[in-house]
């Protein structure tokens, strides 16, 4: 993720009781969710910046970003699908000091996948971009972080690590030798190593920004975060499909998935159901539908979908996703 809003907001640490109801895995399950949907209200998405959704495979665990309000310094939590609700999440094990962002789990849950500017050696200066690192779940919970070396980490920033099944990982990267100030590219599996990464090219990556890939597990299409043409502020997702082993030129999502505000750190859930992401719009449009008294504003202020950013879900099917082929 490549955090540059830059606002100021009133946050205030707001708690309620999550009350929708939720299936086995942990999601929502109303009859259906056509348009984006605020997750876990007042438990997940709060009066505070919440955004980036990682589910582990089962759908019962959740990893997500708390961040600053300004946005420049995030942390990863986790909460917990128990009693038929989520827990408050908590910071994980690996997070808390340094700058870290964009978690991803992989297909068996053992190891997850994220981005931070923390020192190579311990004890080190804070870096000034984003490196990928991983962690592997052991007897105690999780392992120290591992930093991916080169030819995956470079002198300039990388952002929001995602593996297809087969091991091969996408991700966005501001190195030299791209087309715009930062790339999408990927970096094969094969014999049990990463290759030098690839630029996806021109029917993905432009002279603007491309960021944050999520790849379909089998990769048949991927939605990515962009920049074009209205900057970070308006960031939307954009789609391109795996025809025949060749990108097809990236798309902007048609509505209600992208809106006039930021959207980023989109993922889709492992049973193909729903779509997650982060988003900053918020629920006022223009005008209160009546006048509010201190006490009333005040609690929209402290309240999730007061543009800060929380964690959306919708169908699938609200993306209208086309059949490719390989």
């Amino acid at each position: 993720m490549h955090l540059f809003l830059k606002r100021t907001w009133l946050t205030v640490v707001f708690s309620a009781i999550y009350t929708f109801s939720i299936d086995a895995q942990g999601y929502s399950n109303k009859n259906m969710l056509p348009q984006p949907t605020i997750f876990g209200e007042g438990v997940i998405s709060t009066a505070d910046y919440e955004t980036h959704p990682a589910f582990s495979p089962s759908g019962d665990t959740l990893y997500l970003l708390k961040c600053l309000a300004d946005a420049n310094f995030c942390t990863i939590c986790v909460s917990y699908h128990s009693g038929g609700k989520w827990t408050i999440p908590q910071v994980v094990s690996f997070s808390g000091q340094y700058n870290d962002a964009d978690p991803f789990v992989t297909k068996d849950g053992k190891t997850i996948y994220f981005v931070s500017n923390r020192p190579l050696q311990e004890g080190g200066t804070a870096k000034e971009d984003w490196d990928i690192w991983k962690v592997e779940r052991n007897a105690t919970g999780w392992s120290k972080p591992t930093h991916l070396d080169s030819p995956i980490s470079s002198e300039a920033g990388e952002y929001f690590p995602t593996l297809a099944d087969n091991g091969n990982l996408y991700f966005g990267s501001s190195r030299e030798g791209g087309k715009g100030k930062s790339d999408i590219y990927v970096s094969k599996f094969i014999n049990g190593k990463y290759t030098d990464p690839v630029n996806l090219g021109d029917s993905i990556n432009t002279a603007d920004n491309e960021y944050e890939p999520f790849i379909a597990i089998d990769e048949s299409y991927m939605i990515f975060m962009a920049t074009k043409p209205d900057g970070i502020a308006h960031a939307d997702f954009f789609i391109s499909y795996n025809i025949k082993g060749k990108w097809s030129k990236a798309e902007k999502l048609a509505g209600p998935i992208n809106s006039p505000a930021t959207e980023w750190g989109g993922k889709g859930t492992r049973d193909g159901k729903y779509f997650f992401f982060g988003s900053s719009r918020n629920k006022i449009d223009n005008r209160l539908p009546q006048r509010e008294s201190t006490q009333q504003y005040e609690k929209r202020l402290n309240s999730a979908g007061n543009g800060l950013g929380d964690i959306y879900q919708v169908d699938t099917a609200a993306l209208h996703l086309k059949a490719a082929i390989h």
